[in-house]
């Protein structure tokens, strides 16, 4: 059996910088997600008043939020326990006021 074990309390999140430049507000946890696929998954951090940039999705982008709240684009307030999935093509934006943690699985369907 291979598998790996991360924890989300005790190991250190990196400075956030998948939309280009780092965003101080913002950091990230990878787990299995390579940047030179744009595929798997990490645990994102958003501190009150963080606000990602506008963004497409080349593939799906799916998240649980585990705390806090996060508000999209068109005004949606995803809160904890909500499980949001967007398709490819997708462009939006995400702010939150509360700060939030997220569980984050980019992934895309086999051809």
């Amino acid at each position: 059996m291979s598998r790996s074990i991360t924890s989300i309390a005790t190991t250190p999140f990196k400075p956030y910088d998948l939309e280009g430049p780092v965003q101080p507000e913002m950091s990230w946890l990878p787990i299995s997600f390579r940047k030179e696929t744009g595929v798997g998954s990490y645990v994102m951090r958003m501190q009150p008043g963080a606000q990602t940039m506008a963004h497409d999705h080349p593939g799906y982008e799916e998240f649980l939020v585990l705390e806090g709240e996060l508000i999209d684009s068109d005004g949606t307030v995803f809160r904890k326990g909500d499980f949001v999935s967007f398709a490819p093509g997708s462009h939006h934006s995400s702010r939150t006021e509360t700060g939030c943690l997220l569980a984050v699985f980019e992934w895309r369907p086999k051809s």
